[in-house]
């Protein structure tokens, strides 16, 4: 019995969703493939492009997924998160979040 609780509070540990984000690699990324608009630091290039830094990380994340599923429309920020994978995403919202707005 107690062998079936531990493995499966471990199972139900695992499964919450949560990736362990990476700043640096949300910082990389960023560099690649965001900072052309939102900027390096999340203070994008024009007022019709939202700045990030700051941001909550899991606005960031449901926004991005929102995006790359179809159920956001934007059709060149839906082609970009479409290239964006899950660890992608919680690293890219981690790094933006972390900045100064």
């Amino acid at each position: 019995m107690r062998r079936i609780f531990v493995m499966s509070f471990a199972l139900l540990a695992g499964a919450s969703g949560a990736i362990a984000a990476d700043i640096e690699a949300g910082k990389a990324k960023v560099g690649v493939v965001c900072a052309a608009c939102h900027g390096a630091l999340g203070a994008s290039v024009s007022d019709t492009i939202p700045n990030l830094a700051g941001q909550k990380s899991r606005y960031i994340e449901t926004q991005l997924k929102a995006l790359r599923d179809g159920t956001r429309k934007n059709p060149i920020m839906g082609t970009i998160a479409a290239q964006l994978s899950d660890a992608d995403i919680a690293n890219v919202a981690a790094y933006f979040s972390s900045l100064q707005a």
